[in-house]
């Protein structure tokens, strides 16, 4: 594939929908192309901060080239901090899509989702054909992103705090509902992706995982996104992977977590 460019794009608009979670629209020529579990890695005006952020996509527009990306802002001095301020009109400099996105299969699917992992499956709820069962984790009753599940698929909602759905993680809510499924797409923190994989792998399901891992250059060519993999890396020619340009969505039995 050949190198992306950056883009100047505009921001259509922007809010927060939980504490810490924003929601932006931002019309791009990346929403021609765009797959579900790709991500588009976006600038800052800040001089001080030269690598871009990787957020992933959340929804894709076609036809009003269009995409939506949901994040959490991690810090007052942070990158995510100066993209909450944006509004609609401004402009964002960012490159994307990138990333490989899920393959989509006609099969029974669990959709899993947790913390900042959960934007990614809304648009794969949209596109999937099949029976879905959306299963997402959240830390408490904010659960942003709730109603639009609801419109692609049955969902089932855990909380670390017990406030809505299952009190615990993702896994307690499949065990509590006795859910099954013969494909698995997953999104979410290594902990949660590393009980989904063996899970996974001891049920014989196939299963897909989305790594969330802090990317610098977002095109593969500094390794310092790098998981443990049981080939070797024909780039590196080490038992790695680089999660921004052979990922971030792997085959469960690729990756070592």
């Amino acid at each position: 594939m050949a190198e992306r460019e950056k883009e100047l794009a505009a921001v259509v608009s922007q809010e927060q929908i939980a504490d810490g979670i924003f929601s932006m629209w931002i019309r791009t020529k990346a929403a021609k192309t765009a797959k579900a579990g790709q991500f588009i890695s976006m600038y800052t005006n800040d001089p001080s901060k030269l690598l871009p952020r990787p957020i992933s996509i959340c929804e894709i527009d076609r036809a009003q080239e269009m995409l939506r990306v949901v994040y959490r802002v991690t810090g007052e001095k942070t990158g995510t901090k100066q993209f909450s301020e944006l509004k609609a009109g401004d402009a964002i400099l960012l490159i994307g899509p990138l990333g490989n996105g899920f393959p989509q299969l006609k099969k029974k699917a669990f959709l899993i989702g947790g913390g900042i992992g959960v934007p990614p499956m809304l648009e794969l709820a949209k596109e999937l054909d099949c029976e879905k069962q959306i299963i997402v984790g959240y830390r408490d009753a904010q659960t942003f992103l709730k109603e639009e599940f609801e419109a692609n698929g049955s969902v089932y909602i855990s909380t670390e705090d017990g406030s809505v759905g299952t009190r615990g993680n993702v896994m307690d809510a499949i065990r509590e509902h006795s859910l099954t499924a013969d494909v698995i797409y997953a999104c979410g923190p290594t902990p949660m992706l590393r009980a989904i994989k063996a899970y996974a792998e001891e049920k014989g399901i196939e299963c897909y995982l989305s790594l969330e891992e802090r990317m610098a250059c977002g095109i593969g060519a500094c390794l310092a996104c790098v998981c443990k993999s049981k080939e070797k890396d024909a780039h590196s020619n080490v038992n790695n992977k680089r999660i921004c340009k052979d990922g971030p969505v792997f085959l469960s039995t690729e990756v070592e977590l």
